[in-house]
């Protein structure tokens, strides 16, 4: 496998830390500032869908605009999320992850552990949490 795409916010340290261990793969993503570019309707809702998630997993409840346009009402229906998170992309949960092996919300970062080849070298995220210990040991 040599391709992976990243839907990634460069000032997001989760996003950073999953970014990082794509390349500590050996792999170059594409990647997507979705802020600045977000994907289109259908992307959004595949990408949803082949993480296992739902729309109301997939959208950041902690960012003011989620209250702020009445996004918790439950009678909102997927559609109306999906079309509120395309006109307000940083609402969208990030980073999302797509390879030949999976899709994931990777939130926390390792969780792109799961769409990747093994990685046998040693890893720590940006605040030193150790990822991958000395042996190649994915750290639980």
């Amino acid at each position: 496998m040599d391709s992976a795409i990243i839907y990634h916010n460069p000032k997001c340290g989760t996003s950073r830390n999953t970014l990082a261990l794509i390349r500590h793969a050996g792999i170059e993503p594409q990647v997507v500032e979705y802020l600045q570019s977000p994907p289109d309707k259908e992307t959004l809702a595949n990408m949803i869908s082949q993480a296992g998630l739902t729309v109301h997993d997939a959208i950041r409840q902690k960012e003011a605009s989620y209250a702020e346009l009445g996004l918790d009402n439950p009678d909102l229906s997927d559609d109306q999320l999906l079309d509120a998170m395309l006109a307000h992309p940083i609402l969208i949960n990030r980073p999302f992850v797509s390879t030949a092996m999976g899709t994931r919300l990777c939130r926390p970062s390792e969780l792109v552990l799961d769409i990747l080849p093994p990685v046998d070298q040693p890893f720590a995220k940006e605040d030193g949490e150790v990822v991958i210990d000395k042996d190649g040991k994915r750290v639980a």
